[in-house]
């Protein structure tokens, strides 16, 4: 595949078509008790883009689930949201990696957008930035967390709003940032080190849903979730 080195600004919907129908793109999906949302979600992948579910540690039956829907299905005993992207990379093959949480409140459906404007742009890293479906969906102290973070980005001259929920990246350049955080820090330490290595971001809206019922965000979904989350960040801004 060719990549163009001329960074374009233009909207992804007018970016030429850009054909990785010989290639498939890998999808990891961080899981911990998401057998409600699986289904949808595995479902919504687009054609060529493969599941890997890396389980947490669920006791719902998430890993029989996804097993059954035909994905690839990875164990990662260390507890962490790092530790499982992390692990879903290692055990990737494609050359283009996606990202993406397993609740179902981001639609599978939108990944080909930010993989076909990492391929036509030059882009290094094409990340989502979360536009809420409703007001409900985003809780004001994770609204409030995400500002605060995505702020000091800024400040640090990422162009982004957001913290990267939903991303493209080629697998090797990632492994090659060295991420360390195993915890919600990953990808405000992707970020930041995305940036020192002058690597090219685009930042594209993603509709942001309802979680499926019966999961629960391990960050939004609390006010002690969103402060463990923004603890983890804040490690990371320290260093």
């Amino acid at each position: 595949m060719v990549i163009t080195t001329r960074v374009s600004h233009r909207p992804w919907w007018t970016l030429p078509f850009v054909d990785v129908t010989d290639d498939f793109v890998d999808v990891v999906l961080p899981c911990l008790d998401e057998a409600g949302a699986l289904p949808g979600v595995l479902r919504a992948l687009p054609f060529h883009y493969r599941a890997i579910v890396v389980d947490n540690g669920s006791s719902d039956g998430s890993p029989e689930v996804a097993a059954g829907l035909g994905a690839k299905v990875l164990h990662e005993s260390r507890r962490g949201y790092g530790a499982a992207v992390h692990a879903g990379l290692e055990g990737a093959t494609a050359d283009v990696v996606c990202f993406c949480d397993a609740d179902g409140s981001l639609d599978p459906a939108e990944l080909p957008k930010l993989v076909d404007t990492l391929l036509a742009t030059g882009a290094d890293l094409v990340v989502g930035r979360r536009v809420p479906t409703s007001r409900s969906v985003w809780p004001w102290h994770a609204r409030a967390g995400n500002k605060l973070l995505s702020s000091l980005l800024r400040r640090r001259g990422l162009p982004v709003r957001d913290i990267a929920p939903m991303r493209a990246v080629r697998r090797d350049a990632l492994l090659h940032l060295e991420i360390t955080d195993r915890a919600f820090g990953y990808p405000l330490e992707l970020l930041i080190k995305a940036q020192r290595a002058g690597w090219r971001v685009r930042e594209l809206d993603v509709s942001y849903r309802e979680r499926a019922k019966g999961t629960k965000s391990k960050v939004s979904g609390s006010a002690r979730g969103t402060l463990r989350a923004v603890r983890d960040m804040c490690r990371v801004l320290a260093k």
